[in-house]
């Protein structure tokens, strides 16, 4: 059996509005997260990620309220991301109607996250997101990637919407994270994010090769032929985009009929 490969659309939100910005900054207004979900629920999307990119505390109740009205309407898998510190905050939101669960910088400061959230709710409900940076220094300990002028590099793990870096090399937290128990890896290089350049190629093929479960790219895709690199020369299972959706350059099913004609395995 062929596995088909997943397009995700991802929507950033903001006090319950999408938004969308370049390297995470200069956001701008992109609608209503049900209303864009159901449309790309209609377009034949494979997901959906909600990602509360300003997400604490005292804004849990407005993403409560908004999966539960994306659950009741939407019929496709719903993942949820951002502020996400405990297993009570899996569970809140695992119990509003997601599928799954995107841990970033939670994972980072606590590992055993990863590990007691696939004990409790299942490997398959916790996804752990990746924001990366290239990064050029020395560093024995970290697994070299070469890149696509065949200069080498190596990928720091960055958190807190990638503005802080932690010393930790992508490829090994990657394996890492899977030993832990997590289901999916969702990896967005900061160097390509919102720049409509394509996905970062040489880190996406990196951790697929690596790791064992599914990879997610994220980050930088402006035409049709950068989903159709992250599959066959990235390696990965999904990819995930977001402006091109919102702003209605392309539809999921545009996608998809141009990667099938292409040869990439997708569910039409």
């Amino acid at each position: 059996m062929v596995l088909t490969r997943r397009i995700i659309p991802c929507l950033d939100l903001k006090e319950g509005r999408v938004v969308k910005g370049t390297h995470f900054l200069g956001l701008r207004d992109a609608g209503d997260p049900v209303a864009l979900a159901e449309r790309y629920n209609e377009q034949g999307a494979d997901e959906v990620v909600f990602l509360d990119i300003t997400a604490s505390k005292e804004k849990r109740g407005i993403i409560i309220e908004l999966i539960k009205r994306a659950a009741d309407e939407l019929f496709l898998p719903l993942t949820v991301g951002g502020g996400i510190r405990s297993l009570s905050d899996i569970q809140q939101i695992l119990r509003a109607g997601a599928d799954k669960v995107s841990i970033n910088t939670s994972a980072v400061h606590d590992p055993m996250l990863i590990t007691k959230g696939a004990e409790s709710f299942g490997t398959q409900c916790i996804v752990v997101a990746m924001d990366v940076r290239r990064n050029f220094s020395d560093n024995k300990n970290a697994i070299p990637v070469v890149l696509e002028d065949g200069s080498t590099c190596w990928y720091e793990v960055v958190i807190y919407g990638g503005s802080k870096p932690t010393g930790m090399d992508a490829v090994s937290w990657a394996r890492d994270a899977e030993e832990r128990g997590a289901g999916e890896i969702l990896l967005t290089s900061m160097e390509t994010d919102g720049t409509k350049n394509g996905f970062d190629i040489a880190i996406t093929s990196a951790i697929s090769e690596a790791a064992g479960i599914p990879v997610i790219a994220s980050g930088g895709v402006g035409t049709l032929e950068h989903f159709y690199d992250g599959f066959a020369k990235g390696k990965a299972d999904a990819c995930l985009a977001a402006s091109v959706f919102h702003y209605g350059e392309f539809t999921v099913r545009d996608v998809k009929e141009y990667l099938r004609g292409r040869g990439i395995p997708v569910r039409l």
